[in-house]
């Protein structure tokens, strides 16, 4: 038995869209070649900022006991 009555499938499997050549070879996301952000990239770049953050921090607490201690 077919689905609708009509017995015609067009729709089953969802519509389809037509993909440029970029999209066909993994682009049109981000402007990279292969898909989207490099993960690895992403989490250097996150941890990079956490550790100048930490530094900063530091910093600042070494410079406020310095200050009560003078």
């Amino acid at each position: 038995m077919t689905r609708g009555g009509a017995g015609n499938m067009l729709g089953v499997g969802g519509t389809r869209r037509k993909l440029g050549r970029d999209a066909l070879r993994g682009g049109d996301r981000g402007g990279r070649n292969g898909g989207g952000p490099d993960p690895l990239a992403e989490k250097r770049e996150l941890l990079r900022r956490l550790q100048e953050r930490r530094r900063e921090q530091r910093r600042q607490e070494e410079k406020a006991t310095d200050e009560e201690t003078s």
